[in-house]
């Protein structure tokens, strides 16, 4: 058997090991790569209880932290940073898996920095996917840990990584680009064919875009992609296809995969009309079905589930892969391993 393709190494996923069942099991060496970020590494004019706390912690990643020994970090930043950065840790330690931590949080309400929950995600994904070789699988997996930038010209929707696409002087670099006639940000590939090849290499990058239109690659990919994450860390079946309009779609349950679309979802669910505007941030209708209907709720059961994503104002799209877990209509405890 050939080897899996390596992606994502940003992720730290080489630093983790799995259970039998393929979860992700925290290591001591995955604790002190965030000892290693530069708001935890004590600067030089750092008080002697930061350097203490921080040298304790290299030697020993899961120690006890007790309350003084933070309140004694002079700086009230660092201090802030480790309290956070301990109770994170002390997370994580605490289930045995960082796919039961994830769900912990996410059916708990835990309130930690959105740059954790993504870091989490990120790795949860990357071991999710690891026998995956469909770039554009991979590539939409993406949409789920970091925002994106989504341009609309002439019924095509490109998707382009939020952070590390440029905002200025913009001309089309793909000759599909040219092909269809979109301005794009300049030094961002668009994903095809041609150049998929080249996503492994530079994954880490961030730097290629993805077409979401309506029966392109990218939108099914993202399907795929959501089909994944909820049989990885819920073990139920799904199936769930794009579809290339709102008209004449009946909900009896939707999941908004973002802010705005559970606005919108809001909207079509109390018989609301769209205007044109509001209409023109939706830019994914997905519908699920379960292959298994008697894990969901009575009142719905056998019904399709309708999953809306859309961009805010200034064209952002951000995900919430949470709202998979916490959204969808199954039976109270239904979980998994």
């Amino acid at each position: 058997m050939t080897a899996s393709r390596d992606f994502w190494v940003s992720s730290g996923h080489h630093l983790l090991d799995r259970d039998a069942a393929g979860w992700l099991m925290v290591t001591d060496e995955f604790l002190k790569a965030y000892l290693a970020r530069p708001e935890l590494v004590p600067p030089n004019e750092a008080c002697a209880a930061e350097r203490r706390l921080h040298a304790a912690l290299l030697a020993e990643p899961r120690r006890i932290v007790a309350p003084p020994e933070i309140a004694a970090v002079t700086d009230a930043d660092a201090r802030e940073n480790w309290q956070m950065m301990i109770a994170w840790r002390d997370h994580l330690v605490s289930h045995e898996t960082l796919e039961a931590a994830y769900l912990d949080i996410v059916r708990r309400s835990i309130r930690f920095p959105h740059l954790f929950i993504d870091q989490l995600v990120h790795l949860i994904l990357r071991n999710m996917l690891e026998h995956c070789e469909d770039a554009f699988v991979v590539r939409a997996a993406e949409l789920l840990f970091r925002p994106q930038k989504v341009r609309a010209s002439d019924g095509f929707l490109i998707a382009s990584d939020a952070e590390t696409a440029p905002t200025s002087n913009p001309h089309p670099e793909s000759p599909l680009y040219l092909l269809l006639g979109v301005q794009t940000p300049a030094d961002v590939e668009l994903l095809d064919a041609t150049n998929a090849g080249s996503y492994w290499t530079r994954s880490d990058l961030f730097d290629m875009a993805l077409d979401l239109s309506s029966g392109q690659r990218g939108a099914a990919a993202l399907a795929d992609v959501m089909t994944r994450w909820i049989s990885h860390l819920l073990t139920v079946d799904v199936a769930i296809e794009p579809l290339p309009r709102l008209d004449g779609v009946a909900f009896s349950w939707y999941v908004g995969l973002d802010a705005e679309a559970s606005r919108i979802g809001e909207m079509l669910w109390n018989g609301k009309p769209l205007d044109d505007a509001t209409r023109s941030h939706l830019v994914g209708l997905y519908r699920l079905t379960f292959a298994d209907p008697t894990c969901m709720m009575e009142k719905v059961r056998g019904e399709p589930v309708y999953l809306l994503a859309a961009t805010t104002a200034d064209d952002m799209l951000r995900l919430k892969p949470q709202n998979l877990i916490a959204g969808l209509p199954l039976h109270h405890g239904e979980v998994v391993h």
